[in-house]
């Protein structure tokens, strides 16, 4: 028997099928996707549908389940992916997020753990933060405030640990720790494969991606509201370049001055906290300050880099000399 772990879905529905026919699996072979398999892609009604439906098959809560769940309590409120696939589930999204709210925070089996987003070190896997274990910005929080290395680096478990969440490696291959730590995001739904691991044998295997999916789903999804005072800012696929080439030239700029931070005397000695502190000094404010921060974070994609800039506009005060 084998089991197939699968990375972010969101939504990719195609994509789900493909990797699913390429694995080869056997009637009864488990299915287990990490979290994540809403929002973003075209057919986040029809992953759900599978998901719900389909015999031997598992989902995780991964932070966008989590953030539907919670802003059923008003805890939080949706970001435009959740909206869209709000708007994508119709009538059956009150049942959708129902469903969502039962979705487990880990899974063991006998050769590996499986969490969406991070595991904190020495906290055994019942008394873990949801926030960590799903990988939310709290989550991202704590981590960074109480480690002054990536948790996967300090996991010292004897099995196996299984993500998402996040492409590590920002290609389109897995992401392998020491044997110890396997990541499953590759990015799908922005154009690159979506992956998955054979258990017991840890087989990577993938498929590829239609294209940047998110980008088409937000420019047939985000209209102008009516009565709306906020403007809704459409973006081409020649903005969403240049956004890249701004989102290069800022991890660039980050790299080069998390190097003169460190090099500075007494800079390795203090906390994260303070760590971070003089970053943002250093970074100043603004809408540049926001995309550093992010890119620091290793958080600074095409999504938050339109959600920071709002206006493709923006992207002419910013490209190319203004952005170092």
């Amino acid at each position: 028997m084998q089991t197939l772990i699968i990375g972010d879905i969101h939504g990719c529905y195609v994509e789900l099928q493909a990797l699913l026919e390429k694995a080869s699996l056997s009637d009864g072979d488990p299915i287990i996707a990490v979290g994540d398999i809403v929002d973003r892609g075209p057919e986040t009604p029809q992953v759900l549908d599978f998901f719900q439906q389909m015999p031997n098959v598992r989902a995780l809560m991964g932070n966008h389940e989590r953030k539907h769940v919670r802003a059923t309590r008003h805890e939080v409120k949706l970001s435009i992916s959740q909206q869209i696939s709000r708007q994508q589930l119709g009538e059956s999204y009150a049942d959708a997020v129902a469903w969502m709210g039962t979705l487990p925070l880990f899974i063991e089996l006998e050769d590996a753990v499986i969490v969406h987003g991070y595991l904190e070190p020495g906290i055994p896997l019942s008394q873990q933060n949801p926030s960590v274990v799903c990988g939310t910005m709290g989550g991202d929080k704590i981590l960074r405030e109480r480690y002054d290395r990536p948790w996967y680096e300090l996991y010292a478990g004897d099995k196996a640990v299984i993500v998402g969440h996040n492409n590590y490696t920002k290609t389109d291959q897995p992401f392998v720790y020491k044997d110890k730590v396997f990541g499953l995001d590759t990015d799908c739904v922005h154009g690159k494969p979506l992956t998955g691991l054979l258990l017991p044998a840890f087989h990577f295997v993938s498929v590829p991606s239609r294209g940047n999916l998110w980008a088409q789903v937000r420019r047939t999804y985000q209209r102008p509201r009516a009565n709306s005072q906020r403007p809704v800012f459409s973006w081409s696929e020649q903005d969403d370049q240049a956004l890249l080439l701004l989102i290069e030239k800022v991890k660039q700029v980050n790299k080069d001055l998390l190097m003169r931070l460190q090099s500075t005397p007494g800079f390795s000695e203090l906390t994260p906290r303070a760590q971070a502190k003089l970053y943002a000094a250093e970074a100043g404010k603004g809408k540049r300050a926001n995309l550093l921060q992010l890119a620091r974070l290793g958080k600074l994609d095409l999504e938050l880099g339109r959600k920071i800039l709002k206006d493709p506009k923006e992207l002419q005060k910013l490209l190319p000399a203004n952005v170092e």
